[in-house]
């Protein structure tokens, strides 16, 4: 009988053991010679907290193993040392001093010069892709089986089309023609939620790609394909929240993984309150607490593991496919204590790394408080290089659209340029006609082209950073304003069978077919011109003539800019610009490729812009 039980309880242990299975480890690995060499790995898998992790291997020390209120987590945190060497990192997971699990944790060498990598600045052009709704470049991944939106339906604007990475890349040679130096796409991580997964800004899987856009080694060949085309990757990084489907979020490490776990509190989307001097703890709690979204659980930051897990997350999507920039969604609604550590921490491992934060908010001051060496009156400092210009991209469009005004209409863009005084950097702003998020350009200024083509020119030769969304080049348009995925809509020949082509320009009208010609040409132009890419930056005030005239200028070039939107041809007293013109010039017009001598006066023709490179004074 004794026996017996011995041989039962044996058989049980072994059963409890057997049960016991690694399912995750994240990050799956880490390079060396990476100054960030203290890692922590998320340890995942059913009741395995009472594992002891084991590891021999020059230059790796286990410095804690840490558990938490779920026995399915177990957090090992390693320093690689100057001394260890690229190879494969065996953790043997032990049990009453038995191995039980032996997992192998890879160690890569660097690319040559990764830390020293080059980003994205004012010399770029950014194209501003959403992934689902560009081209579809692979049919068989449309579907999968195993998650849970399985609907394929280019006929309603909130479900899956298609589009993939494979696609991104049969454009990449179109992209480049047309100019741009940059890709942003948006979210390409896993989005296992059931509905409206398309847009991916509610990742399931932080370290996955989804399927239906490609895999991870999908992803770092687009990176390497752009590469090769002198084109930069842009990482859009979701540091505030994740999808309600998440496997942490429906198995959670512990009750302060997210805020709000059990109310699931809305957002007040006051970003006010965080510079507001007057406002109260509750109010800004219930803006940075509080979810996103119904379906877009909100991440503690405050939690060191959960810190530690989005800043690697960060670091190793950098490495692993070698990208140029980030761009930060919904910036100021994650912990801003968290916000500092993180851009610190990216910009220490990368010093030429630009950053790209979404503070959509039209008032400059808010927004500038999260720029780098912004000196803020309660102390607290980012270091944030680059913002996104919301204020500007309202005041050009309602310039464009304005008919009477007591001044000049383009009043407001010369007064929301002017707000620049509050940003430590200025010319590091994003400037965009229209985004993801905005109502396409060329449906909010009523489809008129003369405007389309001013704010092209200007978006173009302005100071900062432009991007611009995918389709602008060919008037994309969505007819019912503020919707998501009109907005978002298929971009012209992505799907086998589409009407109109942007590419090879089968279906589009002239007037679309002139609007890609003006758009390239200027684009193209730009990246040669050394004042557009770094220059500075002088604007006169616009007067009652409602003509726009600014400067581009360094030490070797200069570039007068003219916008006209008065409905008849003006002529320019030079007089006016003799602080940084004389009276007489020579000038080339980029746009209409004509060379011709100004002396004291230039005509600008009605509705035109004037792209002038001044070559030389008479």
């Amino acid at each position: 009988m004794k026996k017996l039980f011995q041989i039962i309880t044996i058989s049980l242990f072994s059963i409890s053991v057997f049960s016991q299975k690694i399912e995750r480890i994240e990050p799956e690995n880490w390079w060396i010679g990476m100054k960030y060499n203290t890692i922590t790995l998320l340890i995942y898998g059913k009741d395995i907290s009472d594992l002891q992790p084991s590891i021999s291997y020059s230059g790796v020390e286990v410095l804690t193993t840490e558990t938490v209120e779920n026995k399915n987590y177990l957090f090992l945190t390693l320093k690689i040392t100057s001394l260890a060497k690229p190879g494969t990192v065996t953790i043997d997971f032990l049990k009453n001093n038995k191995k039980v699990i032996t997992k192998n944790f890879p160690l890569l060498e660097r690319e040559a010069g990764s830390a020293d990598r080059e980003s994205f600045t004012q010399k770029d052009a950014i194209y501003l892709i959403v992934p689902d709704r560009f081209a579809n470049g692979d049919p068989k991944n449309d579907r999968f089986s195993f998650l849970n939106e399985k609907v394929i339906d280019r006929t309603d604007e909130n479900k899956r089309h298609g589009g993939d990475i494979q696609g991104i890349i049969n454009h990449l040679d179109y992209i480049k023609s047309l100019g741009f130096t940059q890709i942003w796409n948006t979210p390409l991580t896993e989005n296992n939620e059931p509905n409206y997964s398309y847009h991916g800004y509610a990742a399931t899987d932080f370290y996955t790609i989804d399927p239906r856009f490609g895999t991870n080694a999908d992803f770092k060949k687009l990176a390497q394909e752009a590469k090769k085309r002198n084109i930069g990757i842009i990482w859009d990084a979701v540091l505030n929240h994740c999808g309600a489907e998440y496997y942490f979020v429906k198995d959670l490490p512990e009750k302060n993984w997210l805020n709000c776990t059990d109310t699931k509190m809305r957002t007040n989307h006051l970003k006010s309150t965080i510079t507001d001097i007057y406002a109260t703890e509750i109010d800004k709690k219930e803006y940075t607490d509080g979810w996103f979204d119904g379906h877009m659980a909100d991440l503690n930051q405050r939690n060191p593991l959960v810190a530690k897990y989005l800043i690697q997350n960060t670091l190793w999507w950098i490495e692993y496919a070698g990208l140029s920039g980030l761009r930060e969604d919904t910036f100021s609604y994650t912990n801003k204590d968290f916000l500092a550590k993180w851009t610190k921490t990216i910009l220490e491992e990368y010093p030429k790394m630009n950053i790209a934060g979404e503070e959509m908010s039209r008032n400059a001051a808010q927004t500038s408080y999260w720029q780098k060496d912004k000196i803020n009156t309660d102390g607290y400092e980012c270091y944030l290089p680059t913002l996104m210009d919301f204020s500007l991209n309202d005041n050009i469009v309602s310039a464009l659209n304005r008919t009477e005004s007591w001044f000049s209409t383009w009043r407001d863009v010369y007064q929301s340029v002017a707000q620049d005084y509050l940003f430590p950097h200025p010319a590091d702003q994003m400037i965009f006609p229209d985004n993801h998020d905005l109502d396409r350009f060329y449906s909010r200024i009523d489809k008129n082209f003369a405007h389309w083509k001013l704010g092209i020119a200007m978006y173009m030769t302005m100071r900062g950073i432009p991007q611009f969304f995918y389709g602008t080049e060919v008037l994309m348009t969505n007819n019912k304003a503020g919707s998501d995925g009109q907005r978002r809509s298929d971009f012209y020949g992505g799907w086998k069978g589409d009407s109109k082509n942007a590419v090879n320009e089968s279906g589009l009208t002239d007037e679309e077919k002139k609007a890609k010609n003006y758009f390239s040409k200027v684009l193209n132009w730009r990246k040669t011109n050394s004042a557009i890419r770094n220059g500075k930056f002088l604007h006169y005030a616009p007067q009652q003539n409602d003509v726009y005239v600014y400067f581009r200028y360094n030490d070797q070039q200069k570039v007068m800019v003219v916008l006209n939107k008065n409905t008849e041809d003006v002529s320019l007293d030079l007089n006016r610009y003799n602080e940084i013109i004389p009276n007489s010039i020579h000038v080339k017009d980029i746009i209409s490729d004509k060379a011709f001598e100004i002396n004291n006066t230039l005509t600008v023709p009605a509705k035109t812009a004037m792209i002038l490179e001044v070559s030389s004074s008479l």
